[in-house]
């Protein structure tokens, strides 16, 4: 690589893809300080951590720009809808994910989905709507499951599967009438329900150059068996086998190649993640969605299994030297429990003390989501989604066997977690 390495790294987030993110940066062989911002109890723990919200952009820069930061690694998506990389380059501070315009992939569904169409790459049909009287005869003539999603950020919380017909109408009512997501949900897409496994891909994107990291499948839904509602994820295993190494060049050829072409020629010079979500109908793999950040909790899965020096394989797509870049990839797979709050994602309880085990078995690192210390210096839990509790193995069953093991050993009040992360793949094993 013909640019030196960053000396001074600030990573900006809170969750258990931050700390992970924070882990695998200090351990570059190059040995950068790390610094965070806002972080939580674990990451206070890995670097140095500033109360400086996510959101706030001004804030961030300063920060930046006082601590002479080199490189900064963005994790959450708003910082990035709000410009915070467009602010940075402004500052001469090259930083990882897209700018604003790139971030709107995300930001926005019906752009993404315009540009899905208008290129030909597979995807749901859709309609949309800025108006409930045309989208509510539309979802009552329409077959069901139907989903419903707000065009903007909503908190992970903007996208329904319909089931039925009152419960669609009553999406519509929310979403445009009664303003539940407020600007977000000023306009909605309607998209025919596809039916197939879901799974996604992580992208390293710059410009017209991408590296596809391993693959994984998240858990989406709260309970057991995938029922209850959706949540932001409970967990996530590495490599997911339902995509073959013949689904994977389909996947390349099809979807992400003409994905990273079509953003370059809307003149969005496109550096950080495409997370791309999928559905492997039984007409072919579909997208779902994009976003434009690192993947929460699949980073966590993921990331154990790089061979490749993390940080140079950041810079080198934040740099634009991208090409000829080698990743290395172990063979041993990863598991990602995610141990939430009971309730979760509905109401639950905070500032239950946490305690954890003394020691744990090599192979396995507990990552702070959403943690927090009290006025007794105590690791408290402070949101939704709590730790992740991430494990290697020589095997799928091995590396779930000793997750499971380490989430039983810590204890809390209102812990909750699911207890069959990756069981489809163990079960076709």
């Amino acid at each position: 690589m013909s640019t030196p390495l960053p000396r001074t790294i600030l990573v900006v987030g809170a969750g258990g893809r931050e700390h992970a993110l924070v882990r695998a940066l200090a351990a570059a062989p190059s040995h950068p300080r790390v610094y965070c911002a806002p972080g939580n109890a674990g990451i206070a723990a890995d670097a140095t951590c500033f109360n400086v919200p996510a959101d706030d952009i001004p804030a961030l820069e300063a920060l930046a720009l006082r601590e002479r930061a080199e490189f900064v690694v963005v994790g959450p998506e708003t910082p990035l809808t709000l410009g915070l990389v467009d602010r940075l380059a402004a500052a001469g501070i090259p930083a990882f994910g897209p700018k604003a315009d790139g971030a709107r992939l995300e930001a926005s569904k019906i752009f993404s989905k315009e540009l899905l169409i208008r290129r030909g790459i597979p995807t749901a049909g859709a309609a949309i709507f800025t108006e409930s009287g045309p989208a509510l005869a539309h979802v009552r003539a329409g077959p069901l499951p139907v989903v419903i999603k707000a065009d903007g950020l909503a908190a992970g919380k903007g996208v329904v599967v319909a089931q039925t017909r009152a419960e669609a109408e009553g999406t519509v009512v929310d979403m445009l009438v009664n303003g539940r997501f407020g600007d977000a949900g000023r306009s909605i897409l309607v998209e025919e329900c596809l039916q197939g496994e879901e799974t996604s891909l992580l992208v390293v994107v710059s410009g017209r150059s991408f590296i596809v990291l391993p693959t994984a499948q998240d858990h989406k839904r709260v309970g057991d068996g995938d029922t209850g509602p959706n949540t932001g994820g409970m967990g996530a295993y590495s490599p997911a086998e339902v995509v073959t190494p013949a689904l994977l060049e389909q996947v390349e050829r099809e979807i992400v190649r003409p994905s990273v072409e079509a953003i370059a020629d809307e003149g969005i010079d496109f550096r950080g993640i495409l997370f791309i979500g999928l559905m492997l109908t039984a007409a072919g793999p579909r997208v779902l969605e994009y976003n434009t950040r690192f993947g929460d909790p699949e980073t966590q899965a993921i990331l154990p299994r790089l061979s490749t020096d993390l940080l140079t394989l950041l810079w080198a797509a934040a740099k634009g030297e991208l090409d000829n870049f080698r990743l290395e990839v172990r063979p041993q797979p990863a598991i990602c429990v995610v141990i939430s709050a009971r309730g979760y994602p509905g109401e639950f309880p905070k500032r239950d003390p946490i305690a954890f085990p003394d020691h744990l078995p090599p192979g396995v690192s507990i990552l702070h989501a959403g943690t927090a210390r009290d006025g007794q210096g105590r690791v408290v839990s402070a949101g939704g989604r709590v730790l992740n509790v991430v494990a290697s193995g020589s095997s799928l069953r091995e590396a779930a066997d000793k997750a499971y093991a380490t989430c039983a050993r810590v204890d809390y009040p209102a812990k909750y977690y699911r207890s069959d992360i990756g069981g489809r793949a163990l079960k076709r094993t």
